[in-house]
């Protein structure tokens, strides 16, 4: 195979990483695999606790990908077996422990999804139970031998919890143990993870070197902020999109985010370059371009990545024949809802506090209220707020109900 020159790479593997430890050492490996023309095995982790993959997951899944397109070998890691322990990173209790029915349906759905993203021709699909599932009580001690419980209290997640003394597992010290035995058994050049995944991927590099390997290079990637822009995407927070979204609730999703947070996006969710971002940028900040533009162009990009470039377009021009450019504001107030489910009234109270409810029972009855642009008439009727909703009351008065 015939690779790029490293710097040229390098425009790539660096774009939208949060840290490469250390970089002199991933330009010595480029510059080596080069050389000789040998590609570096690049692998990611996933344990499969959840049976859905939203956005968050996949910046990890695009940077993979880009190391795909630069020639390198990249290995998709199923954790079957660590999620037996589950990842405690982020954590300030125990994590319940799955069944292996479970991990094993939410692994069939993971390996259905990851490849919207991923070249299936170009991909190497592990387990690790394959090499951790075969490991004895005295290889293991073996392991646990290689690092120190002063080593592993310098983590943050273990050390709040011990000052605090809530209980942690001997498993889970386990965890980031056997998280390094992968890129053991791997011999990965390479390693990816989040921002919160850093002590693990370090823990890899240690590891490696007791087995007489070359430590791994870090690449870690940001956290990305849900539709809220404040906490990370999350299902259970409700501030996320899913990859199996359908292509209007993708768009509408994306159209419902702050336009700072659009850069961030784009940054993470899209191949397009610092460069043609930047100058984005500068067009929204001067006026030339409207910034609602540029987030239905970022709406269409992230539908065509995931459902075909034909369903991008038709779910920008269905988002435009509901809310019209020229009625939709660029920036909707926000009006955040304690219940998952609450009545339009009670919405509306909330938004609306100064109108009486006999003054929004008249509204509704002559057709002034619209939720999502469909005309929304009982007060008593339940929304549903797994995704943000756009409420308007009048001509003017629009409102984003999260």
């Amino acid at each position: 195979m015939s690779f790029k020159t490293p710097a040229q790479q390098w425009e790539l593997i660096r774009k939208g990483a949060a840290e490469i430890i250390p970089e002199e050492e991933l330009l010595e490996k480029l510059e080596r695999s080069y050389k000789e023309n040998r590609p570096l095995t690049v692998k990611a982790g996933f344990d499969p606790t959840a049976p859905d993959i939203h956005l968050g997951h996949t910046v990890l899944l695009r940077k993979l990908r880009h190391f795909q397109i630069l020639g390198h070998r990249v290995v998709f890691l199923i954790g079957d077996f660590t999620a037996l322990i589950g990842d405690p990173t982020g954590r300030n209790k125990t994590r319940a422990p799955l069944t292996k029915e479970q991990i094993l349906k939410n692994t069939e759905t993971y390996k259905s999804q990851v490849f919207k993203i991923l070249d299936p021709e170009k991909t190497v699909v592990e387990f690790n139970s394959k090499w951790l599932g075969q490991m004895n009580l005295e290889d293991m001690i073996r392991l646990t031998s290689k690092y120190t419980v002063a080593r592993i209290l310098e983590r943050d997640d273990y050390l709040k919890r011990y000052k605090a003394g809530i209980p942690i597992g001997l498993h889970e010290f386990l965890y980031p143990l056997l998280q390094a035995y992968d890129s053991v058994a791997l011999k990965a050049d390479v390693e990816l993870g989040g921002t919160d995944q850093k002590f693990n991927l370090l823990v890899g590099r240690e590891i490696q070197k007791e087995f007489d390997l070359r430590p791994q290079t870090i690449l870690t990637m940001p956290i990305l902020e849900g539709l809220d822009g404040v906490h990370k995407m999350s299902k259970s927070l409700g501030n996320y999109i899913g990859i199996q979204d359908s292509p209007s609730e993708m768009v509408g999703k994306v159209m419902s985010i702050s336009d700072d947070l659009m850069w961030r996006y784009y940054e993470l969710l899209t191949d397009l370059t610092p460069t043609a971002i930047e100058e984005m940028k500068e067009a929204a900040s001067s006026g030339k371009s409207n910034p609602r533009d540029l987030k239905l162009r970022l709406g269409g990009m992230i539908v065509s990545d995931f459902w075909g470039e034909g369903k991008g377009k038709e779910a920008v021009e269905e988002f435009l024949r509901v809310f019209s450019k020229k009625e939709l504001p660029d920036e909707l107030p926000e009006v955040h809802s304690p219940d998952r489910t609450p009545t339009l009234l009670q919405v509306l109270n909330t938004a609306l506090p100064d109108l009486s409810n006999a003054e929004l029972k008249r509204l509704a009855k002559s057709g002034a209220i619209t939720l999502d642009g469909e005309k929304a008439s009982d007060l008593q009727a339940l929304l549903s707020l797994d995704q943000p909703r756009i409420l308007k009351v009048g001509k003017k008065s629009f409102f984003r109900i999260l």
